[in-house]
């Protein structure tokens, strides 16, 4: 019911009409109030606001897109296989993050997962022509990315977690991966290691070339060898395979680095079963005994899979809630015409010390 007696509408949802006649002004003066545009006080503006408040007012998507041009919506249209949402963990928390930051400010998450970057490609562009979404959020920036470019010339406004973009088109905040990396070789080295091998993720994705780059100089540097990096395209079967190839090695690793926490969980298994067979043929009091006698392990995420696997795995620990807190008000600062500088990276992960990396490394 509104100020008069009358209801607020024939289906129960408060119309702009229901606020007007609450406080006895036009329909139009309502809408201005609502879209803050000019033409009316900004204490109507106020009362307005107060008023839908009070009546349980809620915007409509169509109400938004004509009375502001804004869709009130951001894009996001990552390409990844599903089983990565299904196993990571840090994409989730970064979208929880992003949704956080947004819904602060009224807009929502238009979530589109792609197969590939052309089908990606193909949804800028329907977005693009239909007004669908105010801006764009980016993620996994490869060489020769086509995306940024494409997203300028659409007129679509995007913001970059990673990279920085190479032709500066768009803006990004990135967390320092090579830092990182030294950190994990560090911890590595000072526990006497001198054999690690690298298992990384997809050799076209900018973040895993910045930490292998990184690998290479530091290993170069303090001379350790050999060197080992392996490309895994994120996929469990390749990572298993290079770990039992690599332990078959004369003088294999004794530490490993993952790219991610499926990857190094799904490796212990398999260096369980190699570390258990060589036990049961070495003679007594000869071999180690599993867990002491396995290779050191590292995971570039952390998860509650390090925590719970056993031994529980040394890990990279980045707050992605956060870093979706901070790409989110990246682009909505873009969105409003505030200053946005171009690259910077943000976020000083923590290594996380476990099991994986404490147990007493074997002397070979």
């Amino acid at each position: 019911m509104n100020a008069q007696g009358k209801p607020a509408s024939r289906h129960g949802a408060v119309s702009l009409k229901d606020i007007a006649d609450e406080l006895g002004i036009s329909q139009t003066a309502v809408s201005f109030a609502i879209n803050d545009k000019p033409g009316v006080s900004e204490e109507t503006k106020r009362n307005v606001r107060e008023a839908a408040a009070r009546l349980g007012w809620t915007p409509t998507y169509a109400a938004r897109a004509l009375g502001s041009n804004k869709t009130m919506t951001i894009g996001f249209a990552p390409s990844r296989s599903s089983e990565g949402y299904q196993t990571e963990t840090f994409m989730l928390h970064f979208m929880a993050g992003i949704h956080e930051s947004l819904s602060r400010q009224g807009y929502g998450l238009l979530f589109r997962p792609c197969k590939s970057t052309r089908e990606e490609m193909s949804v800028y562009r329907d977005w693009a022509r239909s007004k669908r979404v105010d801006g764009v959020i980016l993620v996994d920036l490869r060489a020769d990315d086509p995306r940024p470019k494409l997203l300028r010339d659409l007129g679509l406004p995007a913001v970059l977690a990673g990279g920085p973009d190479p032709d500066d088109i768009v803006p990004s905040l990135s967390i320092d991966d090579s830092r990182t990396m030294e950190t994990i070789l560090t911890h590595l080295t000072l526990l006497g290691h001198r054999r690690i091998a690298y298992l990384s993720g997809d050799s076209h994705l900018d973040y895993c070339m910045e930490r292998t780059k990184a690998f290479e100089r530091f290993t170069s540097s303090r001379g350790l060898g050999p060197l080992w990096i392996e490309f895994t395209d994120f996929d469990m079967d390749k990572a298993l395979i290079a770990t039992q190839r690599l332990l078959a090695e004369d003088e294999p690793p004794t530490a490993f680095i993952f790219e991610s926490e499926t990857l190094a969980a799904a490796s212990i298994r398999v260096i369980t079963e190699v570390k258990v067979r060589q036990s049961y043929t070495a003679e007594r009091g000869s071999g180690g005994v599993y867990p002491y006698n396995m290779p050191a392990t590292v995971s570039f995420e952390d998860s509650f899979i390090c925590e719970s696997a056993y031994p529980s795995i040394t890990a990279v620990h980045r707050d992605a809630g956060e870093y979706g807190v901070k790409i989110a008000n990246l682009l909505l600062k873009l969105l409003a015409g505030e200053p946005v500088s171009g690259n910077r990276k943000i976020l000083s992960p923590q290594l996380v010390v476990r099991e994986s990396t404490r147990l007493p490394m074997i002397q070979t």
